[in-house]
């Protein structure tokens, strides 16, 4: 295995920049680092045919989303219920905003990008309870929102990733019917000791301690890390949820664990598309500006 040689000459950048890490900040100060970083590596002026921001009644007060009409659309679409990453702990609508406008285009869908509550402040299960209640508020008003109730998806990355996951698991037993899921470098157990997870656990992006980090903030004391609405790897029965598509980078330390969660699910019988990015760190799809692997079109390339 390789580095992608952007992906190695961003990482020597920041490297050399010396910038803080995460474990070393204010959550205040985490959420205002990750806006910077997103405004460096998203790409620019991606077109979309149209954006619209609002709000839904969520278990604790309102929660905003914002719905992305793909170029040269019309009509009722496909949707995708999106969730940001950003270890449950930063990360917002604008963070995502290039990437969903991307996703918007390149499926054809209609995008509704969630926001939810962030830890500390609000810890576990307050992300988990208001991704779950946003996509059955989607379901039930899709097509106020021009969206085909029968293709519906969910789908996000990292932290996202982990709570579309949790939501497919949820809405399983008790709605609504999902269609897809699609995870990019999802987490699906906090508390796997995997390969990647030990040999990438420092200089590429996503680090152990920050994991650690991130995971203090979102858990309170007294909660059980296997817990399937924490790690939805855990779970003890994959049949009946909805056909994956899951992407992994090779340089990710949550590689391993997205790759099981795939094989778990084909061993239920549940169709999946596994794709590991070769030469990729985790959150490289995000980062188009600076990493020219993550053009939709070459990761459409090799593989979807």
């Amino acid at each position: 295995m390789t580095l992608d040689t952007h992906v190695k000459a961003f990482l020597d950048v920041l490297a050399a920049a010396n910038r803080p890490k995460v474990w070393e900040v204010t959550p205040a100060e985490a959420r205002n680092m990750a806006l910077a970083f997103a405004e460096i590596v998203e790409a620019k002026g991606v077109p979309i045919g149209k954006v619209e921001n609002g709000t839904l009644p969520g278990p604790a007060g309102a929660i905003s989303f914002r719905v992305y009409t793909p170029v040269a659309s019309a009509g009722q679409l496909a949707g995708i219920v999106y969730f940001h990453g950003g270890g449950w702990v930063f990360c917002n609508l604008d963070t995502h905003d290039a990437m969903c406008r991307t996703l918007a285009n390149e499926s054809g869908c209609r995008i509704v990008s969630m926001d939810y509550r962030l830890a500390p402040e609000h810890k576990f299960p307050a992300a988990v309870d208001d991704a779950y209640a946003a996509t059955q508020w989607v379901a039930a008003h899709a097509s106020e929102l021009g969206i085909d109730r029968d293709r519906l998806a969910v789908a996000g990355d990292s932290a996202g990733g982990n709570l579309a996951a949790v939501v497919c698991q949820l809405a399983k037993s008790s709605g609504p019917k999902i269609a897809l899921e699609v995870l990019f470098c999802p987490a699906t157990d906090v508390t796997a000791d995997t390969q990647s997870r030990r040999e990438f656990a420092e200089g590429y992006l996503l680090e152990e301690r920050a994991m650690q980090w991130l995971l203090a903030q979102y858990l309170p004391t007294d909660s059980d890390p296997r817990d399937t609405r924490i790690s939805p790897l855990q779970a003890a029965d994959f049949s009946g949820l909805p056909p994956a598509h899951i992407h992994t980078a090779a340089f990710d330390p949550l590689r391993d664990s997205g790759k099981a969660y795939a094989d778990a699910l084909e061993r239920a019988g549940v169709k999946v598309n596994y794709t590991c990015h070769e030469g990729m760190i985790h959150h490289f799809y995000a980062m188009a500006a600076v990493i020219p692997y993550a053009n939709s079109n070459e990761i459409g390339r090799r593989g979807d």
